[in-house]
């Protein structure tokens, strides 16, 4: 059948809607002779241009029609369809009988006719006849006319409005007064045959010149009969709007080849914006992942360097580093890659509402890529923090036993020093018989002394060895003083028993010796020995981490103090014997030289340094009692810290759950789903200064030392990774529903629609989860009306799960129901485009594309199209077919 047939599709109740309202128009305002007038002249005219297809016409519109015969004829014509045939008679049935096959043809294409009777046409009524013509020309020249699903007369009068809106005087408004000047029809030529009329030389002045204008060029380039004169409608207050709609659809229907053009053109600009916008996200998205990565693969050496600092400051500047880099560096890439990740699934959304191939990012940039090197990167810096912090705690270790292997090196050669200049004399050769007692009783004392000395050699050796084990920096020093002790002491054991050997030898030359002395020099060198080892203790350096651990040094202390008492008797036994020696000398006149030839301690050092020890006691309670403060500071932070990381890591916890329902439980539309995720969102960006501050206790317990908590499980990095994979989850699930509102949008889904597949999903996430497995969605989709065939289904799984992890996502879901439902711009579809600009060619030109196209589009086909190869080609013959088929990724249609 012909084009007006094929818009049978017009709505009827619109057409018998406008025949209602018209027909109570007509009885009146047909009364008005220069209305009646334009419409016989645009009436007969209009008929005449279809007639004389036929070879005939009619002259006066009311007599020509009276005997059917013409009127059968005129309705074959424009709708390419047979009638019934005519009857031959010329009696009045006979006309009636052929009338009435007419308006029956007329009431079969959906027209109602109110108030119009074969009678009245065949006697002749001109207000009839004309309303009957006017029916006919509304059913089958105007009812064709629809822009943007607007009523015919909305549509046509939308038209002009579009191609005339870039002319100066112009502004249509009706299809009356607005047509007066001329210049609207002239503008409407002029818009689509420019070559025909100079609109520049055109006045508003000239309504008679504009019209007949408009009306000679209509009629002799345009095929368009003259159906209008130009005073009657200058005249006319209120022009015929039947009269001029029927003349200007002539126009419309006369460029309907431009308009096809133009629609084509469309289409192509549209295909190739969504082409542009695609290829620039793909290119914004490489740029992106390379950077990402270049970052990843810089980080990764410098985490992965375990070289130590020999100082411990040192050591903490790394670790200052480390924390900014965790501070400052590194939360900008999360965000860089949480918006890769959305970035890629925009991307792919969009590709896939615009029917185009998946985006295959280049080697190695894969989000599984990113992730994988993502993933590794963690696993570095997470070995590096552990690095640091064992490296900090081995130096606080070499600190404090470097320290003390020093301060025990320098009391052990201040003991040491002269040892061996007294052991190697021999002034056991000239000496009296009682100086050769003491001296056997002094190195007697000696040796006696040096046992006791034997086991801070022992320390000073077991210090060195762990410094040794611990890899200490200086640690050729410390051997080389520990040799040298060990050297020496080895050598004072070997000078003292030369002496000892040689006193023996002369010791039955001597028969006396000063026993008080003696006894006095035996419990001082022991008693001056306890109490050098008190005051080593007492000033020792101790490193402790815990209440528990300070609080067995505050006991170990006390338990020092009770022995005091014993201590303190002793201390008055010895002296005692001095004071029996001083007693003796007094009551048998003895002169005494005031030294004591066993021992080189007088009760003034024993007195000395017990005040020593009883001035340092009280100073190590005190220092006790600071590090317990300190201790106990330490502890109400890491109480502190455990408080709120026992409130943040739950939440983060919580969060994640419920962001992980949201986007299923929520009823109601997308925008809803989106407005609860946009205020999951701000609460969590909101929660951010209980980070913050948790962060800052972090660093306080790290600058104390402090590298346990036994009050949480959580640590600082547990929450860090929490919170990270919380603001990558709240973003990814706003872009999941962002797609979903952009597929929705783009595809015309109803949110009824969306709805009822949310509902279907809902009901068949056994698990709440966001997943079917495939089970469930086989279930999901009979439920919803598919037969399906193994072949089939395991066809519809590569679509929703291409990557075979055993689950079908909720997104997913959606995209597949969406193409089921939805209609695509498709190869075909542009294809079909091309050729309507190429004039039905196989082939289009780079003149035809920059003529038909933006200069953006066409210049943008011009440099991806390839030449056309096929034998009706020509110079500068491009191949659109093959192009349309790559916009889609198909090679071959």
């Amino acid at each position: 059948m012909t084009t007006l047939e094929s818009h049978m599709t017009y709505t009827i109740h619109h057409e018998q809607t406008y025949m209602t309202q018209e027909d109570d128009w007509d009885r009146d305002l047909l009364l008005d002779p220069a209305w009646e007038k334009q419409q016989r002249k645009t009436f007969t005219a209009w008929c005449n241009s279809h007639l004389r297809k036929a070879g005939t016409q009619i002259e006066n519109i009311e007599e020509d029609f009276r005997n059917g015969l013409k009127l059968m004829l005129l309705l074959e014509v424009i709708s390419g369809e047979r009638l019934p045939k005519p009857d031959k008679g010329k009696m009045r049935f006979h006309k009636i009988a052929n009338v009435n096959k007419a308006l029956d043809f007329i009431c079969s294409k959906g027209v109602k006719l109110v108030s119009i009777g074969a009678e009245e046409i065949v006697d002749g009524n001109v207000k009839m006849t004309l309303g009957m013509i006017w029916t006919i020309i509304l059913r089958f020249a105007i009812q064709d006319i629809s822009v943007e699903e607007t009523s015919a007369k909305e549509g046509l009068l939308l038209w002009c409005q579009r191609k005339t809106a870039p002319y100066r005087n112009v502004n249509v408004q009706n299809f009356h007064i607005s047509w007066k000047d001329g210049l609207a029809l002239c503008a409407l030529i002029h818009r689509h045959r420019p070559d025909l009329i100079d609109y520049s030389k055109l006045r508003k002045d000239d309504p008679i010149g504009n019209l007949n204008t408009a009306f000679d060029v209509a009629e002799k380039f345009l095929d368009i009969p003259k159906m209008l004169d130009a005073e009657d409608i200058v005249n006319t207050p209120k022009p015929d709007e039947k009269a001029i709609m029927t003349y200007v659809s002539c126009f419309y229907h006369a460029f309907a080849g431009a308009e096809q053009a133009e629609t084509a053109a469309n289409r192509i600009c549209k295909v190739l914006a969504v082409n542009q916008e695609n290829e620039k996200l793909m290119e914004e998205y490489e740029k992106l992942a390379s950077e990402l990565l270049e970052w990843i693969r810089r980080t990764i050496p410098w985490l992965e360097n375990r070289v130590a600092e020999q100082s411990m400051r040192a050591m903490q500047q790394k670790l200052e580093d480390f924390r900014d880099y965790r501070r400052v560096h590194k939360p900008p890439r999360v965000q860089e890659k949480c918006q890769l990740e959305i970035n890629f699934n925009t991307l792919q959304t969009k590709l896939r509402l615009s029917n185009r191939p998946a985006f295959m990012p280049s080697e190695g940039k894969m989000v599984s890529d990113i992730a994988n090197a993502w993933k590794g990167l963690e696993q570095v810096e997470k070995g590096y923090e552990e690095w640091l912090l064992t490296e900090i705690r081995r130096l606080e270790r070499l600190d404090h036993l470097a320290e003390k292997f020093k301060q025990k090196c320098t009391m052990h050669e201040s003991w040491t020093a002269g040892k061996e200049d007294l052991l190697s004399r021999k002034d056991y050769e000239s000496a009296s018989l009682m100086e050769i007692r003491a001296l056997m009783r002094k190195h007697e004392a000696f040796e006696s002394d040096l046992a006791a000395h034997q086991d801070r050699v022992e320390q000073i050796a077991a210090i060195a060895q762990e410094l040794n084990e611990l890899d200490y920096h200086d640690a050729a020093v410390v051997n080389a003083r520990c040799q040298g002790i060990c050297d020496q002491w080895d050598n004072l054991g070997t000078l003292t028993q030369k002496r000892r050997d040689a006193l023996e030898r002369v010791e039955k030359l001597w028969e006396t010796i000063d026993q008080l002395y003696l006894e006095f020099a035996k419990r001082a060198a022991p008693f001056n020995n306890w109490m050098d080892g008190a005051m080593e203790d007492l000033q020792d350096m101790f490193i402790v981490h815990s209440i528990e651990e300070i609080q067995s040094l505050i006991t170990a202390h006390d338990q020092f103090k009770a022995t005091l008492p014993e201590a303190d008797k002793e201390r008055m036994a010895t002296l005692g014997i001095h004071t029996e020696i001083v007693k003796i000398a007094q009551t048998y006149g003895i002169k005494l030289s005031g030294i004591n030839p066993y021992t080189n301690l007088t009760p003034q050092d024993i007195g000395t340094k017990w005040d020593t020890v009883k001035h340092l006691v009280p100073l190590r309670d005190q220092l006790l009692q600071e590090e317990v403060a300190r201790q106990q500071a330490n502890e109400r932070l890491r109480r502190q810290f455990a408080a709120q990381a026992n409130i943040i890591g739950p939440w983060i916890q919580t969060k994640m759950e419920e962001i992980s329902h949201v986007s299923v439980d929520i009823a109601g539309s997308l925008e809803d789903q989106m407005n609860s995720l946009k205020q999951y969102e701000q609460n969590i960006i909101n929660y951010k200064s209980n980070i913050d501050k948790l962060e800052g206790d972090h660093q306080l317990s790290q600058e104390s030392l402090i590298f346990d908590n036994k009050h949480t499980n959580y640590t600082m990095e547990h929450i860090r990774v929490g919170w990270e994979q919380l603001l990558t989850t709240i973003a990814r699930t706003i872009n999941e529903v962002e797609n979903q509102i952009l597929t929705r949008d783009a595809k015309g889904i109803s949110q009824e629609q969306l709805n009822e597949f949310r509902a279907s999903f809902n009901h068949f996430d056994r698990k709440r989860n966001g997943m079917m497995d495939p089970d469930d969605f086989r279930a999901c989709l009979i439920s919803m009306g598919y037969d399906l065939g193994e072949v089939e289904f395991a066809r519809i799984m590569t679509l929703v799960d291409p990557n075979n992890t055993g689950v079908v996502t909720f997104q997913a879901f959606i995209d597949f129901m969406t193409r089921e439902t939805a209609e695509t711009d498709t190869a075909e579809q542009v294809m079909a485009s091309f050729k309507i600009l190429a004039s039905d060619k196989n082939y289009i030109t780079v003149e035809e594309l920059r003529r038909e196209l933006p200069p953006e589009q066409a210049e943008y086909c011009i440099s991806r199209m390839t030449r056309y190869v096929g034998p009706d080609s020509s110079a500068g013959a491009l191949d659109y077919i093959s192009f349309s088929s790559a916009l889609y990724g198909e090679s071959d249609l």
